[in-house]
């Protein structure tokens, strides 16, 4: 079964109201219904859990994951059991090494390559692609680990600045990615919203582009179908 992705820039004008309209197809009408949270990418994930909480109240059981505090065993249980994955922003490097180095990563991309919802956002997003060169964030961590979720055969990009010269900036340095890779990159301006689903990627909403090695980015339009 092909991925099902929802992917964004940011999590909506309001408090996620992007993420949860995202989630709620797939715990609407559902008897105890969870998402399973992984705010990875964080040190300081507990400053939004409760605003994530309220989010989501009335919806959805939200069931934190935390790779230093529980076992690899206890955090698989909570994803087979989820409707719906989700995952926020914050360091990509970060996210990605605390999932490789726990041993989730292989399960996590199992579920995820076989169809279980998931909806992330910013450094989320970025680590669906085959793999997370294209974040922007400090690689603090000092992680080893660059290989993400390879759900989808794009990189992703996102927070694409709206201005010209800011622009011109992040296409030079996306440039430089495909001196060492071929495969294309999305690039998501803050409210884009890119979604995978039966083997299709679509630009559901917002501006963003598709940036193909040795060619010009390509503007897509909302509904439009992302090829290869």
């Amino acid at each position: 079964m092909p991925a099902n992705l929802h992917l964004f820039s940011s999590p909506g004008e309001r408090d996620l109201d992007d993420i949860v309209d995202a989630c709620r197809p797939y715990v609407e009408g559902k008897e105890e219904p969870t998402i399973a949270y992984l705010p990875l990418a964080s040190l300081y994930a507990e400053r939004w859990l409760e605003m994530t909480e309220d989010a989501f109240k009335g919806l959805a059981e939200l069931k934190t994951i935390n790779t230093e505090l529980m076992t690899p065993k206890a955090i698989e249980s909570i994803i087979r059991d989820a409707q719906v994955v989700y995952v926020p922003g914050g360091n990509t490097f970060l996210l990605n090494h605390r999932l490789h180095a726990s041993g989730v990563m292989p399960f996590l991309q199992k579920r995820i390559q076989a169809g279980l919802p998931y909806v992330g956002f910013s450094a989320g997003a970025i680590l669906c692609g085959p793999n997370i060169l294209t974040s922007k964030d400090l690689n603090a961590v000092s992680t080893a680990f660059f290989k993400g979720l390879n759900a989808i055969p794009f990189n992703v990009s996102p927070h694409y600045p709206l201005d010209g010269y800011g622009q011109s900036v992040k296409d030079d340095w996306l440039a430089d990615y495909h001196f060492f890779h071929d495969n294309p990159v999305i690039i998501m301006c803050d409210g884009a919203y890119v979604k995978t689903e039966k083997g299709k990627t679509t630009l559901v909403r917002g501006e963003a582009y598709v940036l193909r090695k040795d060619s010009e980015k390509e503007r897509l339009e909302e509904g439009q179908q992302i090829a290869l």
